[in-house]
């Protein structure tokens, strides 16, 4: 795999602890990003602790539950069952926290200045967020960061596991499928890194799931047109013949003159429309270009795109109900959006609760949807459309394509203003 610039502080890492000579008493993973994390990880593993002795030389030591001076003291001692030992400590973050701390990093110098040579000390700081470019980052976190480099970079290797850049992200879907015998395409492995917001942990779990689903055999055509051979002698000629205890039987077991047929042999290749049928999150993309659409009042690109949506899913028109409950669930975030006058992608998450919340990729879209609607009326006429909608397709219509695309077009429509007309009913929308 060729080197990629997001990837430089993990493989600096892995090169270091495959050599004694460079590898150091002690590194601190420092970051959010969970594959990288786990890259580092399987490669101390597979470095520095035989799978026969794992179960004496790896600790996971969680410093909230257990002091730093009673892990460094584990790290001091030689074990007798182990050569090597490797300490993973989290919650790093605890030696940061109210109080000073003195005697805490005091007992951390003290023990680099003379480490023990058969043991390996692993900081993991996952409580921050490097993104890809460190001028972005926050700056709470950008004064953790350095105190954490201030106390300990002097005697630890500081690996930063950053976010990881989009492009490089698609090369390593591209490089990794080339190196297993599969073709990825590129507009492929784009829509992939892109729909799931560059997550890389997402990523490589789709990216498996992807791999599975082009390298499978597909299944064989059933072979029903069989040709038999003897079948004139199946039937006896003579009913005496049959009725005889001597007789020996005539008929003969079928033989196919047609050649056995294998299965087809898998496609190895990784298409956009592979994509865009296994994984949710390029699914929920088409979606949100629908109500794009919708709020835009582009009525003939809201056509093409439903007819899209629909071709694309599994079972078609009878995934209908699923479209408009993701339709009714877009419209609701819109509504929400639109009230705590949210215009920042960061805000997001804090007026949308966990469980509601739209994948990173469409934050910054779902806002310039909702800022098209003029008022709450609009957007609650839209839901009122979509419920409408969602009775009728559990009524059994005869035609559920036909409900779909009134919808779409009742809400690509501008709505008409209705007059004031004072009556003496009222009614209670429940």
């Amino acid at each position: 795999m060729p080197s990629l610039r997001s990837f430089a502080a993990t493989d600096r890492f892995i090169t270091e602890i495959a050599d004694p000579a460079t590898l150091r008493p002690g590194y601190v993973l420092i970051g959010d990003e969970i594959f990288l994390y786990d890259r580092c990880r399987r490669a101390v593993l597979s470095t520095l602790i035989p799978p026969d002795t794992r179960d004496f030389s790896l600790h996971d030591i969680d410093l909230a539950e257990t002091s730093i001076f009673e892990a460094l003291d584990r790290a001091q001692t030689p074990s007798l069952m182990a050569p090597f030992q490797v300490l993973f400590l989290r919650n790093l973050k605890t030696l940061y926290g109210r109080g000073s701390k003195k005697e805490e990093f005091a007992a951390i110098d003290t023990y680099f200045r003379s480490p023990n040579p058969q043991a390996l000390i692993l900081f993991v700081a996952d409580h921050l967020r490097i993104p890809t470019d460190l001028r972005k980052m926050d700056y709470q976190d950008k004064e953790r960061f350095e105190r954490i480099r201030e106390t300990l970079g002097d005697w630890c290797g500081i690996i930063e596991l950053a976010r990881v850049d989009e492009s490089d992200a698609i090369k390593w879907v591209t490089t990794t499928a080339e190196s297993r015998n599969i073709r990825f395409d590129p507009d492929a492995a784009r829509e992939l890194v892109d729909s799931l917001g560059a997550d890389m942990m997402l990523i490589s779990s789709e990216f498996e799931k992807l791999l599975l689903y082009v390298s499978a055999p597909a299944p064989a055509a059933p072979n029903n047109a069989v040709i038999l051979s003897g079948a004139h002698s199946a039937q006896p000629k003579d009913p005496e013949e049959s009725n005889s205890a001597t007789a020996l039987p005539s008929f003969q077991p079928p033989v196919s003159t047609e050649a056995p047929q294998t299965p087809p042999l898998a496609r190895n290749r990784v298409t956009l429309g592979d994509v865009e049928t296994m994984v949710l999150a390029a699914k929920q993309r088409s979606l949100y270009e629908l109500t794009d659409a919708i709020s835009a009042k582009d009525r003939p690109r809201a056509l093409l795109l439903l007819h899209g949506l629909l071709n694309a899913s599994d079972g078609g028109e009878d995934a209908a109900i699923g479209h408009l409950y993701m339709l009714a669930r877009t419209f609701r975030q819109m509504l929400i959006i639109s009230e705590k006058n949210v215009r920042d992608p960061r805000a997001i998450w804090q007026v949308l609760w966990q469980g509601f919340r739209m994948p990173p990729f469409a934050a910054e879209d779902l806002i310039k949807q909702a800022r098209r609607y003029k008022s709450r009326r609009e957007l609650t006429r839209a839901i009122r459309l979509v419920a409408r909608a969602d009775l009728e397709l559990r009524s059994s219509p005869a035609n559920k394509l036909l409900v779909l695309e009134r919808l779409i077009l009742d809400l690509s429509t501008e709505p008409k203003p209705t007059l004031y007309k004072p009556s003496h009913q009222f009614a209670m929308e429940l």
